[in-house]
């Protein structure tokens, strides 16, 4: 932990930085010291790892918060309930379960004869959901790809089934509800006698007392466990969507079934590639030659190199689209374009005799020196193509 460099230093900007800064930080890195721009450089690679992880650290609000406060140690895998890939536990992980009767009961206390209002305690009750957060590539993002997350959940108890007695022996009803998990109690008020219904204080509105309870669980036939979960990112997804594994959060009660995963996905940026929808967008620099007289070049995609016929005479900015180059259409068919949008670089630093060729160039064209750029009915590159 000691000899790690500060996340904010690693990126280069301020403590005070954007989520904006942050990812142009992250980009300018990441192409800097990307393992494809720098092959079989070790120390490239290693920074670029270092990078990722300031990154990821820093883009999440929670982790950012922790490191501020805590350092390096505040968001270590071991740090905190929410384990390395959890939020304490994830949403309903306190055992939150809302019910209607029970909402009304608080508010009108089961009066007005509404007996039929109280829910069974013993009913089978779904679990609850919890999240977690994956960070990926956008290569990954694109394609889909399987990740191991960590998470902390609620589990049946193994030792006793999810009942909560002790192994042999069984819950009991209780004799003071009869098993309702309530009571009914007669009221006299001005309108006549009133029945209204209370949690039974014997059971505390389970409905069932257990005498000899669980060891392992103590009585709640649920205990809470970290376990790994292997998920199914699918391709196309886009930074900070989130996707659920069914069955996967806590257990439910009573025979209830499980809650559900959900993953929030975030997507590193691409030192080159930049998303739009399903498309792509790429900046390919060529020289001042090249784009006048045309050229054979390579083109980076996200299925590696292609081959790219320049047309002669392409104008700095021109956009040329590479069909179904993009990015798989999100539980769908058919993927995105790649649109490549051309730079052309212009020579600097003319040695004397690349200078005088360029004013032969520039005499043989017949362009006046000193003419402004738009009297011409055709520019530079047309007429060379001419």
């Amino acid at each position: 932990m000691e000899d790690k460099r500060d996340y904010y230093e690693v990126l280069g900007v301020s403590k005070n930085a954007t989520e904006d800064e942050l990812k142009k930080a992250y980009r300018k890195k990441a192409k800097e010291y990307h393992p494809d721009l720098n092959p079989g450089d070790a120390q490239a690679e290693a920074k670029f790892k270092e990078a990722n992880e300031a990154y990821e650290v820093l883009s999440d609000s929670q982790k950012r918060a922790r490191y501020d406060q805590f350092g390096h140690a505040g968001v270590d895998p071991n740090y905190g309930a929410g384990g390395a890939g959890g939020y304490g536990g994830g949403f309903g992980g306190g055992g939150f379960d809302f019910d209607l009767g029970d909402i009304f009961g608080s508010f009108f206390g089961g009066g007005f004869g509404g007996g039929g209002r109280q829910s069974n305690p013993n009913a089978p009750r779904r679990g609850e959901d919890i999240q977690t957060r994956v960070t990926i590539s956008f290569e990954d993002a694109a394609k889909g790809c399987k990740r191991t997350v960590d998470i902390n959940r609620v589990d049946t108890c193994t030792d006793c089934g999810g009942s909560g007695a002790k192994t042999g022996t069984t819950a009991q009803s209780c004799p003071e509800c009869g098993g309702r998990g309530y009571v009914t109690v007669d009221q006299r008020t001005p309108f006549g006698v009133m029945q209204t219904q209370k949690t039974c204080s014997r059971c505390s509105g389970k409905g069932k007392i257990i005498t000899d309870p669980c060891a392992k669980c103590h009585g709640a036939g649920r205990v809470s466990t970290k376990t790994s979960v292997e998920v199914n990112i699918p391709a196309g997804i886009d930074d900070r969507q989130m996707f659920s594994v069914r069955g996967a959060g806590n257990a439910g009660t009573n025979g209830g079934p499980k809650g559900d995963l959900k993953v929030a996905v975030f997507v590193r940026p691409h030192p080159r590639f930049e998303r739009d929808g399903y498309n792509v967008w790429l900046e390919e620099k060529v020289s001042f030659t090249q784009a006048a007289l045309g050229d054979s070049i390579r083109i980076p995609t996200l299925d590696g190199d292609v081959k790219f016929d320049l047309p002669a005479g392409t104008q700095s900015g021109a956009v040329f689209s590479l069909k179904g180059k993009g990015i798989q259409i999100l539980n769908g068919r058919g993927r995105g374009d790649q649109l490549v949008k051309i730079i052309v670089e212009v020579p600097k630093n003319l040695t004397q005799r690349q200078r005088e060729l360029m004013l032969e160039l520039e005499k043989e064209m017949g362009i006046k020196r000193g003419a402004p750029a738009n009297s011409k009915k055709s520019g530079f590159f047309d007429k060379f193509k001419n």
